[in-house]
């Protein structure tokens, strides 16, 4: 069996908005969460906030069920987005879930934010969901884990329904002008899958999913991964890590931006841990086995 690492997420950054993010820019919650011009002003403030070296989007993991049909609770300024209520309740029924439409809804209102911080300079990290993340929204994760360890081919084949999803959602972000495209589902890490059902989902989904995302980082565009993500992919020999020299000590953040072009994968930290340094001016590149 695999030996894979998990990845403890203690970073350190914005929980929710605070009031001191938001003020004087005249938004109101839910509704700034909902068009891309507030979406764009909130994640500028966020930056500026954070100290961060770029602006992240959208600012929940919710933009992609709802964009198949899942039900949202829009939230406030202190809580963001986040599920209401499931709207399947067998496994085979996300099998007939539509595909997203990226020319409506919030889901293009965030294309739209990206765009509009893409024109004024900003690097953009699109945040974009894994399998599991989206699942939790559509289904009870009762039904996920029973239907993989009795039905996997199903499973497999939900993964790679909800996958197209996923690398359509980052094509259409790299068009509207994404420079990093961030791959989370934490709600799909060892602490929850266990080793040996993590494991699978690496042989039956990831690896190959990333095979295929591996064609939109170009000299324009870098795929940022989870660590978690990137543990596993280790830990299953799928993955290794290649060192890069930086031309000095940065962040996380800086070291992304300055490597995009020179590397197709990052992975090494969570994006969101805005203060982490790169103290031995080291980068490492996920390298796909």
């Amino acid at each position: 069996m695999a030996e894979i690492k998990d990845f403890q997420c203690t970073y350190d950054n914005s929980a929710g908005i605070s009031g001191e993010v938001t003020e004087g820019l005249g938004l109101t919650f839910p509704d700034a969460y909902l068009h891309g011009d507030t979406m764009a002003a909130l994640s500028k403030a966020l930056k500026e906030h954070d100290k961060a070296s770029f602006c992240e989007l959208p600012f929940c993991h919710t933009v992609e069920a709802e964009a198949m049909g899942g039900v949202v609770n829009y939230g406030n300024e202190l809580a963001g987005p986040r599920a209401k209520e499931y709207i399947c309740t067998a496994p085979e029924e996300l099998l007939n879930l539509p595909e997203i439409d990226f020319s409506r809804g919030r889901i293009h209102e965030v294309l739209l934010a990206c765009k509009a911080l893409r024109e004024e300079g900003e690097n953009v990290v699109m945040q974009v969901s894994g399998p599991f993340t989206i699942l939790n929204v559509l289904i009870d994760a009762k039904h996920v884990f029973k239907a993989m360890r009795k039905k996997p081919e199903l499973m497999k084949e939900v993964f790679w329904k909800l996958g197209n999803e996923i690398l359509r959602f980052m094509e259409e972000a790299k068009k509207y002008g994404a420079d990093l495209l961030s791959y989370a589902d934490s709600s799909g890490g060892l602490n929850i899958l266990g080793p040996k059902m993590a494991e699978q989902v690496v042989e039956d989904f990831t690896y190959e999913f990333l095979k295929k995302a591996e064609a939109l980082a170009d000299d324009q565009t870098m795929i940022l991964l989870c660590p978690k993500t990137t543990f596993a992919l280790l830990g299953t020999g799928r993955a290794r890590f290649r060192d890069h020299k930086l031309p000095q000590p940065m962040s996380y953040g800086e070291g992304c931006i300055e490597m995009t072009g020179k590397a197709k994968f990052a992975g090494q930290m969570c994006i969101k841990n805005v203060g982490y340094q790169l103290e031995n001016a080291v980068f490492k590149e996920v390298v796909l086995e």
